[in-house]
């Protein structure tokens, strides 16, 4: 057999199986950047998501425009925990005493706040004093700007949170629309979407919360 046609013959194989290899690892890299994406999509509906916060509520812990990573699958709220919540609806008991929760118009958009106080749990707030007590107990929140003086008139205090409700506080008492509001009042615990346990920005201020 001539020798230049069995050279050819094998030069021939030997492109189509670099040719096959090569396609092989680009499937190989495809495949593998689909699955990255659909975890990251995966990671970031059902396990945790980036926020940015929005105003200065949350001042002095959380400035405006601060990024945030946010904990969502099995979280329960617990007191002090940093949460987003949803503010499409707001709630309170019928007659400003413990009773029938009826439900009245929210600011229909997502907050961030402070847990004070969970379903079950009685919150007292002087005004004068400028104390907070959660069944009985004050807080010593070392975390807020200035004194808690600002009272939309919402509550007579004291008010017991209902089961499944808690009840949440800006840090920035006297510039927070809280629980405090008519537009807040207590929170279902279905509409918290999550707790903030990260802040990636700025970067110089990069720290894990609570």
């Amino acid at each position: 057999m001539d020798e230049n046609i069995v050279e050819t013959t094998e030069n021939t194989q030997q492109e189509e199986k670099k040719k096959g290899t090569t396609f092989s690892d680009f499937m190989e890299i495809v495949e593998s950047v689909i699955i990255s994406v659909f975890a990251v999509l995966l990671i970031f509906t059902f396990v945790c998501r980036p926020v940015t916060v929005d105003g200065t509520s949350m001042v002095p812990t959380l400035q405006d425009k601060d990024k945030l990573i946010m904990r969502m699958m099995g979280y329960t709220p617990k007191c002090g925990d940093i949460v987003i919540v949803e503010n499409d609806s707001s709630h309170r008991y019928e007659n400003g005493t413990d009773g029938k929760i009826i439900d009245g118009s929210g600011m229909e958009k997502r907050l961030i706040k402070r847990v004070i106080a969970v379903g079950g749990q009685t919150v007292d707030i002087d005004f004068e004093a400028h104390t907070v007590t959660v069944d009985g107990e004050q807080l010593y929140e070392s975390y807020i700007k200035e004194p808690t003086e600002l009272d939309p008139g919402m509550f007579e205090y004291p008010v017991t949170v209902p089961e499944g409700y808690v009840f949440v506080m800006g840090d920035n008492r006297n510039n927070s629309t809280d629980s405090r509001s008519p537009l807040v009042g207590f929170v279902k615990e279905e509409d918290v979407i999550g707790k903030a346990v990260l802040r990636f920005y700025p970067f110089d201020k990069f720290e894990f919360l609570n």
